[in-house]
């Protein structure tokens, strides 16, 4: 998936990094909500849109481009076919909204609930 040059590391390299996005991708369109904590949420959420605008295109082209950036999820595409893109349709952006939750108990890190609108 692609990133900012200048975004989060989260503490990790690059590979890893990704495959962390791509998984919290994956899961915000399958639960349509997750808490996580506030970086990872700011890294993701522009992903998230981005591939809900994708996706309202339409065309095989563009649904390759999904099916190649996110894990093998075939039913979350499914579901981001069939029942997130028409939600949307006279939206333009902003499918996405963080609220945030406090710190967690362990190590204070803020936590925060991303959720598509």
């Amino acid at each position: 998936m692609a990133h900012r040059i200048d975004g989060r590391k989260l503490g990790r390299k690059s590979a890893p990094r990704k495959a962390l996005y791509a998984n919290l991708v994956v899961a915000v369109l399958r639960y349509e909500r997750i808490k996580t904590t506030e970086a990872r949420a700011k890294e993701v959420r522009g992903m998230v849109e981005r591939i809900i605008t994708l996706a309202k295109g339409g065309t095989l082209a563009e649904r390759r481009r999904i099916v190649a950036e996110l894990p093998d999820e075939p039913l979350v595409i499914d579901k981001l076919y069939d029942e997130i893109v028409p939600r949307y349709g006279d939206r333009n952006s902003g499918y996405t909204r963080v609220v945030k939750l406090g710190p967690r108990a362990g190590d204070a890190a803020p936590i925060v609930q991303l959720e598509l609108v």
